[in-house]
C-alpha cells in the first residue's frame, strides 16, 4: 500500500538561516513524482525532514493525513519511507550484506541469520543489476556500483514511499534503463516515488508529476507531460535558460603542449594510454564506467599504482607521486567525489578555500585577514551561495559544494586542470555557470581536462574528446565529429 504526502506551511532554520519558508503541496499516493529546484532550493532538506533525518522548525507533514513527528529515520523506515541519499551512506569497511541488513539484522534464534541474510542480498542486488558476491567488501567497488548498492539497500527496507535523490548520477545508461524498469516495477506494485534530478531528460521519461521549488519555496506542481525541459528549467531558476554552453573558442594554434602522457599502464584498468593537451584546449575524456578514464588521472596524481608511463609538463618530462607534487607542478586534480575528496565538509570554507596554498597564508602565522580576504574573492568569482561565510561546508547545497571545490582545486593557480564529472548532482543554472568558467579557464591559456559521463557537455564543451573502452583509447575525435552516436559507437565498440 502506498503513502500520500501533504507538507502544511513547513519551516527549516540551520541558527540564523531560515532554508525553507511555508512549503505547501501534497503528493498523491502511488504515483511518481519528480521533485525540481536548483541547488540550494530546498528539495534534501525537505526530503531529509519526510524521511526523519532532519527535524521541523514549524508547519507539518501529513503522512495519509495522520501528522507524523519522526523521532529519527528508522522511525520514518518503519513507517515505509525510505531515502536514497545523493552521497552515499555506506560503511566501506563492511560487506553487501552488513550494510544492507545494518541495524535490521536477521536471527535465528540466538544467532545471525547469514545465511538468509546473504540469499535476500543476492536476491536484491540482482533487481537492481549488480553483479558481486554479497561478502564484497563496499570499499573494493567503483562509484557507479555503490550507487546501485544504496539503490538495493532501499529495496530491503520495503519501502511504500521512496525517494531518490540523484539517483543515476554515477550510472551508465544501460544502469539507467534498468532503475527506469525498476521504478515502474514499484509504481505498479503501489509504491510512491519521489524523483530528484538534475537530468531532465530522465524526469520527463520516469515521472508522471513534476513539482518544483525556488529559493526554500513551493513554485509549481504539474503534470509531465505538459511541460517542455526549456520550461522546466525556467520554472526551477525563475527566468529564461538559453545559451547553456559558451560561444565555442577556436582551437588553440601552434605546439605549446601543457600535458604529455605516454605509455601509461595502470595494473587492472589501463594499457599504453598516450594523449597530449595543449594550452588553452579544453580536452574532453568519454567512457563507460569502468573504462578506465578515472584511474588513469588517480595514476597520473600518484594516487593509483602505475606500472609504466611518461609524464611531460610544458615539455618537462616529470615524476609525480602525490597530488602535492602535482600541485607544485602546475598540474590540479579534482575528484568526482566531491564529499569523499575533494572538500573537508566537517571544515569552514575559508579552510577548505586555502588548504592547498597554506604557505601563501604563513608568514609565519596565518594571515586570517588574508584568508578571509580570499574566500570573499571566490565567492564573488565562482558565484558561491553559502548564507554565511563562517559555516561548514556540509551545510552548504551539492552545487555550492561544487563551486567551492572548483576555487579549492583552482586557488594554487594551476596551468593543467582535470575536472571529474564536474556536473555530478549540479543544477542547470550551477551548470551553465560552471561551463562558463572552464571555457574562461581556458581562455586565460590553461589547459583543462573534463571527464564526464553527460555526452552533451562534452560536445558543448570541447575542442577534442579522447574515447577510451576498457583501458584502451579508442579515437580522439576533433569537435567537428562530436556527437552522441558516434561518441557512444567508440566507447561500446560497435563503431
Amino acid at each position: 500500500m502506498s503513502l500520500s504526502v501533504e507538507f502544511r506551511g513547513v519551516y527549516k532554520e540551520f541558527g540564523s538561516i531560515r532554508v525553507l519558508h511555508g512549503v505547501d503541496f501534497s503528493l498523491t499516493a502511488g504515483r511518481v513524482y519528480g521533485l525540481l529546484g536548483e541547488n540550494g532550493a530546498g528539495k534534501s532538506t525537505l526530503m531529509k525532514m519526510l524521511a526523519g533525518y532532519e527535524s521541523i522548525s514549524a508547519g507539518e507533514i501529513r503522512i495519509d493525513d495522520k501528522q507524523c513527528h519522526w523521532a529519527s529515520s528508522r522511525e520514518a523506515e518503519q513507517a515505509g519511507i525510505v531515502l536514497i541519499h545523493q552521497e552515499f551512506n555506506l560503511a566501506e569497511h563492511l560487506t553487501l550484506t552488513q550494510n544492507l541488513f545494518l541495524g535490521h539484522e536477521l536471527k535465528r534464534g540466538w544467532l545471525l541469520d547469514e545465511a538468509t541474510m546473504a540469499s535476500q542480498t543476492r536476491h536484491y542486488l540482482e533487481q537492481v543489476g549488480l553483479q558481486r558476491d554479497p561478502s564484497t567488501k563496499v570499499r573494493q567497488l567503483i562509484v557507479a556500483e555503490k550507487q546501485l548498492v544504496e539503490i538495493a539497500k532501499a529495496l530491503s527496507r520495503q519501502a511504500r514511499l521512496l525517494i531518490m535523490d540523484e539517483p543515476t548520477a554515477t550510472l551508465t545508461p544501460a544502469e539507467t534503463t534498468r532503475l527506469f524498469a525498476l521504478i515502474a516495477r514499484l509504481k505498479a506494485q503501489g509504491t510512491t516515488i519521489i524523483y530528484i534530478s538534475h537530468k531532465l531528460d530522465e524526469v520527463q521519461r520516469v515521472t508522471d508529476e513534476v513539482v518544483v521549488m525556488r529559493d526554500g519555496r513551493f513554485v509549481s506542481r504539474e503534470e509531465t507531460a505538459s511541460l517542455s525541459r526549456q520550461q522546466m528549467a525556467n520554472l526551477m531558476v525563475g527566468r529564461e535558460m538559453s545559451d547553456m554552453f559558451p560561444p565555442r573558442l577556436p582551437p588553440p594554434q601552434g605546439n605549446d603542449t601543457a600535458l604529455a602522457v605516454k605509455g601509461l599502464c595502470v595494473p587492472g584498468w589501463v594499457e599504453d594510454l598516450s594523449f597530449e593537451v595543449q594550452s588553452g584546449e579544453i580536452y574532453g575524456f568519454a567512457g563507460l564506467v569502468g573504462a578506465g578514464r578515472t584511474e588513469a588521472f588517480e595514476a597520473i596524481l600518484g594516487l593509483r599504482e602505475r606500472r609504466a608511463g611518461s609524464l611531460w609538463l610544458a615539455g618537462r618530462e616529470v615524476h609525480i607521486d602525490s597530488p602535492r607534487a602535482a600541485a607544485t607542478q602546475g598540474l590540479t586534480y579534482l575528484p568526482e567525489d566531491r564529499k569523499g575528496k575533494g572538500l573537508h565538509i566537517d571544515l569552514g570554507l575559508t579552510e577548505n578555500l586555502t588548504l592547498m596554498t597554506l604557505a601563501r597564508y604563513a608568514h609565519p602565522w596565518m594571515d586570517k585577514g588574508a584568508e578571509r580576504a580570499a574566500l570573499g574573492r571566490a565567492i564573488e568569482e565562482f558565484g558561491i551561495r553559502a548564507g554565511a561565510p563562517s559555516i561548514r561546508a556540509r551545510m552548504m547545497s551539492g552545487g555550492n559544494q561544487q563551486k567551492l571545490a572548483l576555487a579549492k582545486f583552482l586557488h594554487p593557480d594551476p596551468r593543467v586542470i582535470v575536472l571529474d564529472e564536474p556536473t555530478r548532482g549540479v543544477d542547470v543554472g550551477a551548470k551553465r555557470d560552471i561551463y562558463f568558467l572552464i571555457q574562461r579557464l581556458a581562455a586565460e591559456g590553461r589547459a583543462v581536462i573534463v571527464i564526464s559521463s553527460e555526452l552533451i557537455e562534452l560536445i558543448g564543451l570541447c575542442h577534442r574528446v579522447t574515447v577510451l573502452r576498457a583501458g584502451r583509447l579508442q579515437a580522439v575525435l576533433p569537435a567537428h565529429h562530436l556527437t552522441e552516436e558516434e561518441l557512444i559507437a567508440h566507447a561500446t565498440g560497435t563503431y
